[in-house]
């Protein structure tokens, strides 16, 4: 089977770890079908740039990602004011950019504007759509964005979703047919995350045996609850001094912490920036726990990546996360509540938790999501092909019809 997959979650120069839990998934399937990748890049001029991604233009228009070959399609495009033809300019920008490859499917992960641009192309192509939703693409805030996530749903196949929550989100937002939906949470990949050392890991990492350290491992981002966690931190300081915050990533409030930072010495912060899966894991293995106080997820990788390292978290109880976490392997707790979240790492880090049972707790790998994935483009196009064969047999009919009432009337003429 031949697969297109169109999505922007995808590495790029700025982000070299942008959609990772996409890259692992597309990388299994592309051993079991022949898979092509187009990558939109949105293209704002310098000074209307936004600020939620760290932008730097493809370094190359095509190159192989974890043997996974991209290409990067660039559209032209300016905040808010060309929102409402960002799916059309996607669609072009993709129809260009897989000029050669006869795909059997499309498969777009991010409803609007990737999935509507795959969508445009796919009609032009004449194969089904699957369309994959990770969560806020799901739950848009904004009315144009919100509209045109519509048409992408009931034009898809199969929709891919990583938790039962934004599968309810669909049918309950959307009116989409539940028969149409496809659960298919992340995998991980357990080679790389997997109990190991902590005090080993400190050493490497330079950090005090002592210290009562956490983790957060993520896009630096208002929307991850990186002010409350701040804020946690910080009331929790003068009463815990072994307390320090380990944050590995990076993002658009990196400056803005540093300057905190400078503010507040009394906050103990390593500011890691972004790491490959195997420093990620180191970290995870330093740390007591790990946190994720988003104000809104899917089904967060970090999450299950932190339990395969045996370690607990602390999360907010948001979209998927009460599917991966509950009382046996770490707390969930409001959002945007810094008081309730200091709380809860208070309970956590003097809990002893068993770390060979969080370790079990997720067996699943990406080729197991690489066969789910397959199988529903699979389910895709076979309903597609019947549909056509039916629509060919309804044509058929129909001009057998004609032709019958046609011979019928010529008799009819002869006889009178």
């Amino acid at each position: 089977m031949r697969i297109l997959v169109v999505t922007s979650q995808f590495p790029i120069a700025g982000e070299p770890n942008r959609g990772r839990p996409l890259l692992q998934t597309i990388s299994a399937l592309s051993r079991l079908a022949d898979v092509r990748v187009v990558s939109p890049v949105a293209m704002y001029p310098a000074w209307a740039r936004p600020n939620s991604y760290l932008f730097r233009a493809p370094d190359a228009t095509t190159r192989q990602v974890d043997g996974c070959e991209v290409t990067y399609a660039p559209y032209p495009a300016v905040p808010l004011l060309s929102r409402p033809l960002n799916g059309w300019l996607c669609g072009r920008a993709v129809g260009r950019a897989i000029a050669g490859f006869a795909p059997d499917v499309m498969l777009s992960y991010w409803l609007y504007p990737d999935a509507y641009g795959a969508m445009l192309a796919a009609r032009r192509a004449g194969v089904p759509l699957v369309s994959g939703a990770r969560g806020s693409d799901l739950r848009v805030r904004d009315q144009v964005s919100r509209l045109l996530t519509r048409p992408v749903l009931s034009a898809s196949r199969r929709l891919l979703v990583v938790s039962d929550d934004l599968g309810n989100v669909a049918v309950e937002r959307y009116d989409m047919d539940p028969e149409r939906i496809r659960v298919i949470p992340n995998g991980c990949d357990a080679s790389i995350f997997h109990p190991a050392s902590r005090a080993e890991a400190r050493r490497e990492l330079g950090i005090a045996s002592e210290a009562q350290l956490i983790a957060y491992v993520g896009r630096l981002v208002p929307e991850k609850g990186l002010n409350e966690l701040l804020d946690a931190v910080q009331s929790l300081s003068g009463a815990c001094p072994q307390l320090e915050l380990a944050m590995i990533g990076d993002g658009p409030m990196r400056s803005e912490i540093a300057e905190r930072l400078q503010a507040e010495p009394r906050l103990r912060v390593h500011m890691a920036g972004a790491q490959a899966p195997a420093e990620v894991a180191r970290w995870m293995a330093a740390a007591n726990l790990v946190t994720l106080p988003s104000y809104s997820e899917g089904h967060p990788n970090v999450l299950v990546e932190a339990l395969a390292c045996g370690r607990a978290v602390v999360a907010t109880d948001v979209g998927g996360i009460p599917e991966v976490v509950d009382d046996g392997c770490g707390i969930l707790v409001r959002p945007r509540d810094a008081a309730a979240l200091a709380h809860a790492l208070t309970r956590a880090l003097d809990r002893d938790w068993d770390e060979k049972a969080l370790s079990r707790r997720f067996s699943r790998d990406w080729n197991a999501v690489a066969s789910d994935t397959l199988q529903a483009c699979k389910e895709a196009v076979g309903e597609t092909r019947r549909a056509l064969r039916a629509d060919v047999r309804d044509a058929d009919v129909r001009a057998a019809d004609a032709q019958g009432a046609e011979a019928a009337h010529r008799v009819s003429s002869v006889h009178s």
